[in-house]
Parts: C-alpha cells; structure tokens; sequence
C-alpha cells in the first residue's frame, strides 16, 4: 500500500485540471522558433496573448523574425540564438532567462533536425546528430526549465514535437527514430512523473508538414537531383499540411491538455492501424520498405549511368562520343 499515489479521492486519479487553458500573459518558451513549425507556433502563441522567449540555431533568421514580432506589436521578452545540443550553452541560456523573464509557464521543444538511410548507408554522423539535437537537445531543455516550473508551483505545459516516425516503423528512419521514439519515450514518463505537479505534457507527432525541413533533408545514398526522387519529394509537398496548420494543432493540444497531439489524420490513423492490426501493418511497413529500395536502385542506376558518361568524357586516349 506505500507504494501507491497518495491522491485524496478517486477524482484525483481520473481527472486534471488543464494547467494551461490559455495562453494570454503566460510566458512560453520556443526553440526552433525561426522556421518551420516553431515559427507558426511563436506566430499562433503571440496572436493569443503569449509572452514569448525565443531561441533557434540561425541568429540572423532568430533575429529577422524577432523584430518581424516586435514590429506587429507582439512580445517577445527574451531571444537568443544558440545550439539546443549543447549542454552547456542551455545551462547559461536558462539561467539568463530566468533572471531576466522568470520561470516559464509552457515550455517547447520543436526544434530539430533530420535525415534518413538504409543502414549500410547511415554514417555515424548521422546517428549522433539525430541523438544529440532531437533527443538530448530536448533533454536538456527539460534539464534547466522543467525543475523551476517544478518548484514553483503553479503548473505549467511541456511539449515535445516527436514524429510520425516517433509512432511507426518507417522505411530508412532509423537513425531518426532513433531519437523521436526516444523523446516519445521520455514524453510518455514525464506525463505521470509530472502530473502531481500540475504540469501536463503533450507529445506532438506530426506526418508531412510543408517544411524548410522537407528540402533539405539529409537521404544517405540517394541522389535528391534524380527525377524521380525530386517526384517524390514534390508528391510528399502535395500532402503534407502547412506550419501554420501543425501550430493550430499544438495549441489546441496545449490548451486541453492533450498528451498524443496530432497534426493530420494519417498520423493518427497510421497509428491506430499498427496498434490494432499488427499483421496488416507489418505487411503495410514491408511494401512501403520495399518502394523505397526501388527508389534507392533507381538512383543508383542513373547516378551510375552519369557516373560513365562523366568519366568517359574526360578518360585520356578516349575518343569523344557522338
């Protein structure tokens, strides 16, 4: 018996008060707040009355879209650029932050980065990159705000964006989901672990979303110049939903202490598909696997085929071709 939650009443076990049913004159904290969906949020944040604190990897972009905000009258009371993967760095961010703002009220982890491969292609630059902005960065945002929400004492949101390839087994996402399923995990505990704290966490898994992300994604071993990749890629554009969309979605989730917040429905059916129809799912996972392999040798083969022609143009004692 001393071991189980020490709730006055059965309400207490079933039922949360929202920590933050909205966000006017509540200071949120946004990383990756100039681009993408972390840029949508601080607009839709702002728009409801936020008091922002801002901060992204690219300081001329942070600081183009801070005075964008300041200009439209919004208020932003604190940014500074810095990397999220850096320990260190966050430590000294948070306490300035701190100082100078105080402690936060919703706190967001949107910023990360991506890329995909097959294994064999996958260097380990890759993997510890995914690990050390889409995990540890989020980690050690937690680390050095979450505990002052803590000891404050007046509840608060925590958001953490993950992925649809935080849900699922997506074909060359390994190194990927390595970290989102990671977040995903740290999500599902931080949930419980918070809760009597009055601070709710929601976990937003998004599937296409029309990104700078989308671009410039990193896809070992294949060769994004190719045709018909350069079709897929403008295919994903075509279903993806905008930033402006995902931040809707977030802010919903925040302001009804939503745990799975989703982004589109494929995510959410994708999901619920692979939770109850495991065998239909496996084979679902395989051929989608086996459309990326085709891809892949696709790209090989033409990448190849300019490969000789290249050389061939420049081999001493060949004679020009045509």
């Amino acid at each position: 018996m001393g071991f189980l939650p020490s709730f006055s009443t059965l309400r207490d076990l079933v039922y949360m008060p929202t920590p933050v049913p909205t966000l006017r004159g509540r200071t949120v904290l946004i990383t990756g707040a100039a681009s993408g969906i972390g840029r949508a949020v601080a607009q839709a944040a702002a728009d409801e009355g936020a008091r922002l604190v801002l901060t992204d990897l690219q300081q001329s972009a942070l600081d183009a879209w801070v005075d964008q905000l300041n200009a439209a009258g919004e208020s932003v009371v604190y940014h500074r650029a810095g990397d999220v993967s850096d320990y260190e760095w966050v430590a000294a961010f948070a306490r300035d932050v701190q100082a100078e703002v105080g402690v936060m009220d919703v706190v967001m982890n949107v910023a990360g980065v991506s890329a995909w491969g097959t294994v064999e292609n996958l260097e380990h630059r890759h993997w510890k990159k995914m690990v050390d902005v889409n995990l540890m960065g989020p980690i050690h945002i937690i680390e050095c705000f979450v505990p002052p929400m803590v000891r404050r004492g007046r509840g608060g949101q925590l958001v953490n964006v993950s992925s649809a390839a935080g849900l699922l087994a997506l074909p060359w996402h390994a190194a990927y989901s390595a970290s989102k399923f990671g977040i995903r995990g740290v999500s599902e505990v931080l949930r419980f672990d918070l809760r009597r704290h009055g601070i709710g966490v929601s976990l937003v898994c998004p599937g296409a979303v029309s990104t700078p992300l989308v671009n410039t994604v990193e896809i070992a071993g294949l060769d994004r110049d190719n045709p018909t990749v350069a079709k897929q890629v403008d295919g994903f554009h075509k279903i993806a939903v905008t930033p402006e969309q995902a931040a809707a979605a977030v802010l919903r989730g925040v302001k009804k202490n939503k745990f799975m917040v989703y982004t589109s429905f494929d995510t959410r059916f994708g999901y619920w598909w692979a939770r109850k129809f495991a065998l239909p799912y496996e084979i679902a996972m395989r051929i989608a696997n086996n459309r990326f392999d085709h891809l892949a040798r696709i790209s090989k083969v033409s990448g190849a085929a300019n490969g000789e022609i290249s050389s061939g143009s420049q081999t001493p004692g060949r004679p020009p071709r045509g």
